[in-house]
């Protein structure tokens, strides 16, 4: 399978960020690179859990105003919703009007919280899931992994909605806990020299 195409700039990146224009920044400033945010994690689960069904071209396009519903998802704030702003949400279009969805976005605040005391900040524990070299596929060749099952089925546990092992793998993908950039792509190297200085949270 070839996974990677030459672009209009003559260099080759992942064939997939070539599909449509807006890809094209994402997968070159955002996907892959390594993140200890707890605000950009619990973001980008929820837009996962979002896309679940549908594109990641409707999630991006929409991601603004996910941000705007759903207070930039500062979980915090997020955890106060109530039964009205779910129907308020329900209501605006500029977002996926899916009630489960964004009834888990409110519960999964609340687990975010609970894991923030438990366990000090969502990165610390995310980044307990970093695959280990012989736990790696073959970059882009598959949806789920060993670590995407197991992280999930903890996720689940804990009382998280809406992250099933593939939901779970393509936030991984995304947030740098592999690089899953397709051999011979220009952000491959880059990518990977992030991750070799990224700090990861609880080491020393």
């Amino acid at each position: 399978m070839n996974t990677t195409i030459e672009c209009s700039d003559g260099h080759t990146r992942c064939r997939w960020c070539a599909a449509v224009p807006e890809f094209l920044e994402y997968h070159d400033k955002e996907w892959g690179f390594p993140v200890a945010d707890d605000q950009r994690l619990f973001e980008k689960l929820c837009l996962e859990g979002f896309q679940s069904g549908l594109s990641w071209r409707t999630i991006l396009a929409k991601r603004e105003n996910f941000r705007a519903a759903f207070c930039r998802f500062d979980f915090n704030e997020v955890a106060e919703f109530t039964d009205r702003d779910v129907e308020r949400l329900m209501q605006d279009e500029g977002i996926v009007r899916h009630r489960g969805k964004i009834e888990a976005v409110v519960n999964n605040a609340k687990r975010a919280q609970e894991m923030v005391s438990s366990r000090g900040s969502l990165a610390a524990y995310f980044w307990r899931y970093e695959p280990t070299e012989s736990q790696l596929a073959e970059p882009q060749t598959a949806s789920t992994s060993e670590v995407s099952i197991a992280l999930s089925k903890d996720l689940k546990k804990l009382g998280w909605k809406f992250v099933g092992p593939t939901t779970v793998y393509a936030f991984m993908q995304a947030m740098g806990l592999i690089n899953d950039h397709a051999e011979g792509c220009i952000v491959r190297s880059r990518a990977e020299e992030v991750r070799h200085i990224f700090k990861r949270p609880g080491s020393c």
